[in-house]
């Protein structure tokens, strides 16, 4: 604003100037989302090829399996090719959605050796062939609680980052190993507590930052990258999710020496949670209430009614929330505990449902399931997150029966 003052000093004229920035804001996000669509870009080509291999073997081992008589042990060795194949299809549609920053948070005791290892093959697609990327583990470390998708979250952002800061190729560092802070550590660093923590350290060898760029690199939307080349949230996000996981992240750098970035992690004393844990299918929960399934994919929808009806769960299927509607109107004197539905169908998705589905059956309670956690209707829903393995599927039936809130809260 500015004032025109007469010869005694007062104001006589004040003349303010206002600029609209929308288009110019419109822009940066349109630039920025580009930005991010390219990194998806370079990694659809490798994940393509990985989905390629894993279909190969399910079809196989599937061809192998259904040829002849097979002893019972080939069987099995089979049937295990096609789950080990399946199961890692689904590690990489999870890591998909974690990049996308779609996915459900659900803090859970992890093995953050595997987990860094687990990513070593998205890793090497983001950063391209000319980073040379070295994992480094150490045999000591005990297990973390944290959302494993948030987790991984952060390695991705972080990696990002470095391959951004050596645009003509180096090395990248991925190292875990154990410190024990003191109080020394607490004054120097606030918000962090004394104890055992495992740390996780993600060091590269590009360009390095001045310490004035140090001081200002967590806060949200500040970035030294151009217009359209960075957000100026991946190191904002990632400090966000170390915070709320108890840990502390910091970082270490210098102008053409490289940056490292050391993410401190409390330490828990249970086992992380693995495959081979599983409680076999004989301890499955069991039941004999009815259940209403709505699924529009035959293929899923034949599977769940094969688990749940080998729980003594009595199953009613619908292909589509308006048969669904009809099933659930058409016998008013026959029992439904619970809706098991799909969000995204044809003809009715799983939101207009549940809504018409709760003036049927106001006793009933639902549960929500779709491969895109943003599709969840409605805060503190029930919700299972596709793809689902039959034990999570029939605990979180049995779990949602058995609680004691009314359909309406539960939903």
């Amino acid at each position: 604003m500015q004032q025109f003052l007469d010869t005694d000093g007062n104001v006589v004229a004040r003349r303010s100037m206002v600029v609209d920035i929308t288009e110019r804001k419109q822009l940066e996000m349109q630039l920025a989302q580009s930005h991010k669509m390219e990194a998806v870009g370079q990694l659809a080509g490798g994940i393509a090829h990985d989905f390629n291999n894993l279909l190969t073997a399910i079809v196989g081992y599937a061809d192998l399996a259904s040829v002849g008589q097979l002893r019972a042990d080939t069987a099995r060795r089979y049937i295990g090719g096609i789950k080990t194949a399946a199961e890692r299809a689904t590690e990489l549609t999870r890591q998909l959605l974690t990049f996308s920053r779609r996915q459900v948070i659900v803090p859970v005791v992890l093995d953050l050796n595997a987990l860094v290892i687990d990513l070593n093959s998205m890793l090497r697609r983001l950063i391209g062939e000319d980073v040379e990327l070295a994992i480094v583990t150490s045999a000591d470390l005990a297990a973390i609680e944290a959302d494993r998708g948030q987790i991984e979250q952060v390695i991705m952002n972080l990696v990002i980052n470095a391959r951004d800061a050596m645009p003509n190729g180096g090395k990248l560092t991925i190292e875990t190993s154990t410190e024990q802070l003191d109080e020394r550590h607490t004054i120097l660093n606030a918000g962090i507590s004394p104890g055992a923590y495992n740390v996780l350290t993600v060091t590269d060898t590009g360009v390095g930052m001045t310490e004035e760029v140090q001081d200002h690199i967590f806060e949200p939307f500040f970035t030294t990258k151009g217009v359209g080349e960075g957000t100026g949230l991946g190191l904002s996000t990632c400090y966000g999710i170390v915070t709320q996981s108890g840990g502390h992240i910091t970082v270490d750098s210098q102008p053409g020496e490289g940056t490292s970035f050391k993410i401190y992690l409390p330490r828990v004393e249970e086992k992380p949670i693995t495959d081979s844990r599983l409680d076999e299918k004989r301890s499955w929960p069991t039941g004999n209430e009815t259940i209403l399934l709505v699924e529009d994919e035959p293929l899923v929808r034949s599977l769940m009614v094969e688990v749940l009806e080998s729980q003594g769960y009595n199953i009613l299927q619908a292909s589509n929330g308006a048969e669904a509607v009809r099933i659930a109107g058409s016998q008013p004197q026959e029992p439904i505990d619970l809706l098991l539905t799909d969000i995204v169908m044809p003809l009715m998705g799983g939101t207009e449902l549940a809504t018409r589905f709760r003036i049927l059956r106001p006793e009933a309670k639902i549960i929500y399931m779709s491969g895109y956690p943003k599709d969840l209707p409605e805060s503190g829903a029930e919700f299972i997150e596709k793809p689902t393995m039959p034990d999570i599927l029939v605990r979180r039936v049995r779990s949602v029966l058995d609680s004691e809130d009314a359909p309406s809260d539960s939903t």
